[in-house]
């Protein structure tokens, strides 16, 4: 196998990155003037896989992984009745664009995470590149991710209900 990863592991990532991708369309389609409502279903259907298939992994106890993916369901399961559910009404507005945010959020960190545990013990030369979860570069990266979380639902939260009044496809 390439870098050791197992077909399923490779499904697993790909899931991943797709659903982060779908994820940067989606908050893109919220943001004002974007013109677009392009993403959000396509979005919520890979996060979902990316979380489920996290648990098909063996089995050796409760990790932080399982915690991150259960914590990332309920975001999405709060975004899609947020939309569907209560159709964007008053509060929802806001519920819907943090919790689908806060899921993407969830999928760039462990993305943040495993770029800096796993890749760097399958590929010597990024041993120099990638220290451990407390140093600086980590950090920067994880906190920049955050403030970039923050800022997207600050611009986005006013202009939900002028952005989805159609149906998602």
């Amino acid at each position: 196998m390439i870098l050791a990863m197992t077909t399923f592991t490779w499904v697993h990532v790909v899931l991943s990155l797709i659903g982060i991708f779908a994820g940067f369309i989606a908050a893109f389609g919220l943001l004002p003037r974007s013109g677009s409502t392009a993403g959000p279903r396509s979005f919520w259907q890979r996060q979902c896989l990316t979380s489920a298939t996290g648990y098909f992994f063996p089995f050796h106890g409760v990790t932080p992984a399982q915690v991150v993916g259960a914590i990332s369901l309920l975001a999405l399961l709060v975004a899609v009745v947020a939309r569907y559910g209560r159709q964007l009404k008053g509060a929802w507005r806001s519920i819907y664009v943090v919790a689908a945010m806060f899921a993407l959020y969830l999928n760039v960190f462990v993305l943040i995470v495993q770029s800096f545990d796993k890749f760097p013990r399958r590929i010597p030369a990024l041993q120099a590149f990638a220290p451990p979860h407390t140093n600086t570069p980590f950090l920067i990266l994880q906190v920049a991710a955050f403030f970039a979380v923050i800022d997207t639902d600050h611009r986005c939260i006013e202009k939900v209900p002028h952005r989805l009044r159609h149906p998602l496809r």
